[in-house]
């Protein structure tokens, strides 16, 4: 398709926009050189969060309604203004959307059932028509009960049968948000096989490493099949390509046509479910849990949420992360509590987006992480929300990250006026290796922020409660307490029980925690201890509530004061000229003899060497001010150079490598660079594959050749020749004809007796 003609007042006034916005977030300079031609990542240092807000003032001046795909295919102003051409005119919104009704409660939910496809048959068997998911998309609306849930996954069960799907084989999931990753995971299940969700590529400017990343969670976790949507089949068998295990890459589309069948009944401790971990701290570790696993911890959150079958849950959550897959799906599947879902790409585009599905939906229940809070709060005006009402929801979980006092503050404040009560939000904490919920609140309760004395935490590691004149204390939020039937404590560096108030590292136990990590028996080992599992977060307890301080493996330890790097990111993040969201401080040894050293890597598009400098005296005296100390270490590097994850928090590990090996300033490759290298790197073990066949087929030809030249004859001289004398020389001929052709040596010993 041609591209539209492109106006010069378009262009002008496009340029505008553009210019406008990298100007507010680098500087008037650097907001200049955009051209038509400028690629947002590498060119401008837009990430997809600065992206999505261009998109969204792109619109309001165009008076155009952009659709949510161009987001993952317009890279350049030029493409912008192409998609802006082809998009219809914004219709001006109308009067307040009508508010569904709260659904029809059900009569019990499946208590006895074991694993979770029993609880998706016994719903389909005793309430076929209730509606289970309400899909959300741009401009279509479609819903899906359980009946039509459970037929569905049949369909796919029997096709993943076709293909010879074993009890417990593992099948990777590259699907969007939509009908085919419920009906496909659910029909792995019922085949009796292993999901594993897999994440799409989260920035262009590192799908090298993203791919790395993919290949070696499909290696891992020895995937038989993946189930991949159209437009990334390509990609998806690019990755397959380099995992020996895998058989079959299919679309959704394929799986269809063999009838409906299940495979084998699965126990309640077999494997139900492969989660990898997004590894913010290292490599992605798949996280093992059974259907047991998976029960446990949906009907403890369930408990202690006091979630009932008229609940609505609404959710924009990625699917591969567990927290939407597990905390909202499959919570909302076992309960019989409608899913209201949509696409995390219409979220980023049009955060009240989200607010309104709550509205319109009548939904109880919702959670994100703590950056859609912040994102709410710069993106969303007043007009945008004008007759919302979120007088609905009775719990709004904030979890997933780090928890920021100072969002859930201003959330609650900024949107009281639209019926949020603040006793309706409730930060909670959990990992995967608990399935996803590990501390809830008590309901109906609100944020609980605790405010410390800064320096006596610091040195000390004592929670102690600043006073109400300290201008500069610490602040922590509550998280909860543990969910029924599970134990949380808090230990120092020798296991040894701390009291409250003290920090020190987090371990819990209980029916939800995983066995270990799918073949990785050096993690599994490091992550028990004592019977307790270690989360590998530091926090304290005071009065059985958690409060969760930062990651141990981030904690930089530098004149007696244990430094969470944090606070420092969001102070520099905050800076003119530096990409907020792209900060990461850490600690290395490296060229320092052992001494550790406090780094400060922070992204900009500044250039020339005076701004550096400034830029450089702001970040030290940022960083005194807060930590009464100076980083040993200030380095600028340009956009991409911050390793994330794929729900995007900060890689330190992965950063602080890159640091160590002294390629910060390297600039990204262009996609199609990193798309070849990865491929060529990909073809070297499947060409030794290739030609370790060929060498087999040839020797396998070559034998079957000798037996036929050397062993037919000989067969058949054995049996003519009369005599046997004769048959013996015959088979003596034969049997040097073959030490020859073999080059076997033939010796013989004791012949002198004969």
């Amino acid at each position: 398709m041609s591209e539209p003609t492109i106006s010069g007042q378009d262009d002008a006034l496009l340029l505008s926009v553009v210019r406008d916005l990298v100007a507010e977030r680098y500087t008037i300079d650097r907001a200049a050189g955009t051209r038509l031609d400028s690629v947002f990542d590498r060119d401008l240092g837009l990430d997809s969060l600065a992206v999505t807000e261009l998109f969204s003032r792109v619109e309001e001046v165009f008076a155009v309604r952009l659709p949510r795909e161009a987001l993952g295919t317009v890279s350049t102003p030029r493409q912008l203004l192409g998609a802006v051409h082809r998009a219809p005119a914004r219709e001006r919104r109308g009067p307040v959307p009508a508010r569904r009704a709260a659904p029809a409660p059900a009569e019990r939910t499946p208590d006895a059932t074991a694993t979770l496809t029993e609880a998706l048959s016994w719903h389909a068997r005793t309430h076929p028509d209730r509606v289970h998911l309400r899909i959300l998309t741009e401009g279509h609306r479609s819903e899906i009960g359980y009946g039509e849930l459970y037929s569905a996954a049949a369909t796919v069960s029997a096709a993943l049968l076709a293909r010879d799907l074993r009890p417990g084989d593992a099948v990777g999931l590259m699907l969007p948000t939509g009908r085919e990753y419920f009906t496909t995971f659910t029909g792995v299940l019922l085949a009796g096989g292993v999901p594993v969700p897999v994440y799409p590529p989260a920035r262009p400017s590192q799908l090298a490493e993203h791919l790395r990343r993919q290949v070696r969670i499909l290696d891992n976790a020895r995937i038989r099949v993946l189930v991949t949507d159209p437009e990334a089949a390509g990609l998806a068998r690019l990755t397959a390509g380099q995992v020996p295990t895998v058989r079959h890459v299919v679309t959704p589309g394929e799986l269809t046509g063999y009838g409906e069948a299940a495979g084998a009944a699965r126990a309640a401790g077999d494997l139900a479910l492969l989660q990898y971990t997004s590894g913010s701290t290292g490599d992605p570790k798949g996280v093992t849990l059974t259907h047991a696993n998976l029960l446990a911890d949906i009907r403890a959150m369930g408990t202690a949420a006091e979630v009932s079958t008229s609940d609505v849950f609404v959710s924009w959550l990625p699917l591969y992360h567990d927290m939407g897959l597990i905390g909202v799906w499959l919570s909302g599947l076992y309960f019989a509590v409608p899913v209201a879902v949509m696409s995390p790409l219409e979220f980023l585009a049009r955060p009240e987006r989200w607010l309104w599905a709550i509205h319109t939906q009548h939904g109880t229940l919702s959670a994100a992480p703590n950056f859609a809070y912040e994102l709410c709060l710069r993106r969303i005006g007043d007009a945008d929300v004008d007759g919302l009402d979120l007088g609905s929801l009775r719990m709004l979980f904030n979890g997933a990250e780090a928890v920021n006092a100072d969002t859930v503050l201003r959330f609650c404040d900024r949107f009281a006026a639209y019926g949020l009560r603040r006793e309706a939000v409730a930060p909670v904490y959990g990992l995967a290796e608990a399935c996803v919920g590990l501390t809830f609140p008590p309901v109906g309760r609100g944020p609980v922020i605790d405010r410390v004395d800064r320096e006596r935490f610091l040195r000390t590691g004592r929670a102690v409660p600043a006073g109400d004149e300290d201008p500069n204390p610490l602040r922590f939020v509550a998280c909860g307490r543990p969910l029924p039937g599970h134990r949380i404590r808090v230990v120092d560096s020798a296991s040894n029980v701390l009291g409250d108030r003290r920090e020190g590292r987090i371990e819990f136990r209980g029916p939800s925690a995983t066995a270990g990590y799918y073949r990785n028996p050096p993690a599994s080992r490091a992550l028990s201890r004592h019977g307790w599992l270690d989360t590998g977060d530091l926090g304290y307890l005071d009065g059985g509530e958690l409060y969760v301080t930062g990651r141990i493996k981030d904690l930089v330890i530098r004149a007696g004061r244990n430094l969470h790097p944090e606070e420092l990111e969001r102070v520099v993040g905050e800076i003119p000229g530096i990409r907020k969201g792209c900060v990461a401080v850490f600690a290395t040894t490296a060229q320092s003899g052992g001494t550790e050293r406090l780094v400060v890597l922070a992204e900009t598009r500044e250039t020339g060497a005076a701004v550096l400098d400034r830029l450089r005296e702001r970040i030290a005296g940022a960083a005194v001010d807060l930590l009464g100390t100076p980083p040993d270490d200030i380095v600028l590097a340009p956009p991409g150079t911050v390793r994330k994850t794929s729900s995007g928090k900060i890689r330190r590990s992965a950063t602080r490598e890159r640091y160590e090996q002294g390629d910060m300033r390297a600039r990204p490759r262009p996609v199609w660079w990193q798309l070849t290298r990865f491929a060529v790197r990909g073809a070297v073990p499947n060409l030794r594959r290739a030609v370790h066949l060929v060498r087999t087929g040839a020797f396998a030809l070559w034998c079957w050749t000798t037996v036929v030249v050397v062993g037919l004859p000989t067969l058949i001289a054995v049996a003519v020749l009369p005599r046997l004398p004769a048959r013996r020389a015959a088979a003596g001929r034969a049997a040097r004809a073959l030490a020859r052709l073999t080059r076997t040596p033939v010796t013989a010993h004791g012949t002198e007796h004969l």
